[in-house]
């Protein structure tokens, strides 16, 4: 069998507006036909059907970009690990959602459909699979790790620092997937909020949301001393090593995290560009960490900070959207982008900036589903 990511890509494109429905029929082809793999999931399945149709759109629309692709099923491979998943169960899903893209593409369904879905998913799920099998002697499935600092730096934002167990290797601008104890198989995913350091050390910034089981514990309930699980860094939004362009990063909330991370990593590289750094939030109380960026800057006069309000009358600095004030200055069709923050506000920041005249191959940023 042979890819053809045109036949797939039509197929899929006729089950996307009806994700919702597909994920549920799926989950429940799957269940019904291994019901032994149940117990691997959260009890409630809402973002878990969200994290699926996620994933395989971007596994999807990555068919005509090989090594991109790779990259990422690489890292799905690993981070699945954490679930024990083993070679037999992509079987079982594989059979699931052929099931599914079959049902709600029927009207377009053939044999040849049916061929370019199965010769995709077996190219993937192998790439997975070797992904899975070369990590094991090498790291773990997950690591334990301390909370040795806890800060609430407002009412529903909290900045941790853990100590994982052992050595977590990652780059400046990845995620990683969190479990509490209080909600086991329960992971969602934070961005870490700091280039590597030499004592191992992460620190995370975690907004509680409503009805975020994992987000509140971590925010409201967790403790310095606590032990929480970390699945493998994942991520694509990490620096650009061969550019010197000068760089702008935008970060909505704690989307500033790998932000963050990113310029900590431009510091410690010795490079010297100019990096503007817009960092928004709906109220100044909400800039959690406006102190510590002012020291960065301070310390590196290559940086600038520009805090950006949108929901206060009478903030006496830069108010507006952030995708809107990125157009109040001069053009940055020369510069590495990053950006990052909720889902509808970096949307439209790419958006703008491509019209701008910022090629879609400097702008960075990251899918990650989660809570924060």
């Amino acid at each position: 069998m042979s890819l053809n990511p045109r036949l797939v890509k039509e197929s899929f494109s006729v089950v996307e507006p009806v994700a919702d429905k597909a994920a549920a029929y799926f989950y429940g082809r799957l269940f019904a036909e291994s019901p032994q793999l149940r117990g691997m999931f959260p009890p409630a399945m809402d973002l878990q059907r969200d994290r699926l149709f996620g994933a395989l759109t971007r596994i999807v629309w990555s068919l005509d970009s090989p090594a991109s692709l790779a990259s990422y099923l690489g890292q799905l491979g690993r981070d699945h690990r954490k679930y024990g998943v083993i070679a037999e169960h992509y079987t079982a899903v594989g059979n699931a959602l052929l099931a599914t893209i079959k049902r709600f593409a029927a009207d377009i369904w053939n044999e040849e459909i049916e061929a370019a879905w199965a010769a995709a998913y077996t190219a993937a799920a192998n790439l997975m699979i070797e992904s899975a099998e070369s990590d094991s002697g090498v790291s773990p499935a997950w690591w334990l790790a301390e909370v040795i600092d806890h800060e609430l730096r407002a009412p529903d934002i909290a900045v941790l620092t853990l100590r994982p167990s052992q050595r977590l290797p990652y780059t400046a601008g990845q995620y990683v997937n969190v479990q509490v104890s209080r909600w086991p198989r329960v992971w969602r995913t934070f961005s870490i909020a700091n280039a590597p350091r030499p004592d191992n050390t992460i620190t995370l910034h975690v907004r509680s949301v409503p009805c975020g089981w994992v987000s509140t514990t971590l925010a409201r309930d967790t403790r310095i001393g606590d032990t929480i699980m970390l699945g493998p860094p994942m991520g694509t939004m990490t620096l650009c090593e061969r550019s010197s362009r000068d760089v702008l990063c935008v970060a909505g909330g704690t989307g500033l995290a790998p932000i963050k991370a990113i310029i900590e990593q431009i510091i410690a590289s010795g490079r010297r560009p100019n990096i503007h750094l817009l960092v928004g939030a709906r109220t100044a109380a909400e800039l959690y960490d406006l102190p510590d960026l002012i020291r960065m800057e301070s310390s590196f006069p290559w940086l600038r900070v520009l805090p950006v309000v949108s929901g206060q009358a009478g903030y006496e600095g830069m108010r507006g959207r952030l995708p809107e004030v990125t157009q109040r200055f001069h053009s940055w069709a020369e510069h590495e982008v990053y950006v990052c923050g909720p889902s509808g506000m970096v949307s439209e920041t790419v958006r703008r900036l491509r019209i701008d005249g910022v090629p879609l191959s400097r702008i960075h940023r990251d899918i990650v589903q989660g809570e924060r």
